[in-house]
């Protein structure tokens, strides 16, 4: 059985604020340390569970802060971008279940280092009229691979957040959001306990689990965080503008979604 795990920085037990996931300053080397151990401790208990091969999918910012040196060997690790499956890069590859390890709120909620994607670009971000962040973005990704997403895990905010589109998911809290940057946190030895044992059962419910789809055409909205974002991005033709920071476009399939938003994400660079 094989199981693709994808692992983001925010929702780490431990970290709390932008420079913990940022590169080039020592309290990010602190925080790439803890989210490795938490990636290994996901394989663990996938092992355990019955998963007989792993991809592990680093799934933060430039998309290469696991140390490889640290990483389970058990696992095989899917490093570096672009690509064109971005955070679940590796569905395509046969994996029967997806788990997404420190994950966080989508933007505009109250959990800790919220964000879509891209917190200078995008506000919010609906496909098909519902709103979604990362976990929900890239669930239906993987639904439309025909996986389904089996664990997850980050503050109580991402919890509540994607429990009603994984219901049938194991979604392990690690910490209670207080605000943007501050909570409570359980210790890195508990968090890497928790996460083991929920691992491991999720794997042994996989049956049961269904994989999140959302049914073409896609319609994407998104909101802007400006409107100089907004004028940037209508320079690819097939958004449509619908008032200062608001677009909207059609895609053909989650994925193409995904990869719009992807571009978007790197143009918006250009007015940093």
């Amino acid at each position: 059985m094989k199981i693709l795990i994808s692992v983001d920085i925010e929702g780490v037990a431990g970290v709390f604020h932008p420079e913990q996931t940022r590169a080039g300053n020592p309290e990010y080397e602190r925080a790439r340390r803890l989210m490795t151990a938490e990636a290994n401790a996901v394989i663990e208990g996938a092992l355990a569970g019955g998963a007989t091969e792993i991809l592990v999918n680093d799934s933060h910012g430039g998309f290469r802060n696991l140390l490889p040196d640290l990483l389970h060997p058990a696992a095989n690790a899917i490093l570096g971008k672009p690509r064109l499956l971005g955070m679940m890069s590796g569905v395509d590859s046969g994996v029967a279940g997806v788990m997404m390890v420190g994950y966080h709120g989508r933007s505009q909620s109250c959990g800790i280092l919220a964000h879509t994607i891209n917190s200078f670009a995008f506000a919010r971000v609906w496909l098909n009229d519902q709103e979604l962040g990362e976990a929900g973005i890239y669930g239906a990704l993987a639904g439309e691979f025909g996986v389904p997403v089996i664990f997850g895990s980050g503050d109580d905010v991402f919890v509540t957040e994607n429990q009603p589109l994984f219901p049938q998911a194991t979604l392990v809290s690690i910490k209670t959001a207080d605000g943007a940057n501050s909570g409570t946190s359980l210790s890195p030895q508990s968090a890497l306990a928790k996460l083991g044992e929920g691992a491991k059962a999720s794997v042994g419910k996989i049956a049961a689990c269904s994989p999140f789809v959302l049914q073409p055409t896609i319609t994407c909205k998104l909101q802007t965080t400006s409107p100089a974002l907004a004028d940037l991005f209508c320079q690819l033709p097939i958004l449509e503008r619908i008032d200062g920071v608001n677009l909207t476009f059609s895609a053909p399939s989650v994925q193409y979604a995904v990869r719009v938003l992807n571009s978007l994400s790197a143009m918006s660079f250009m007015l940093r």
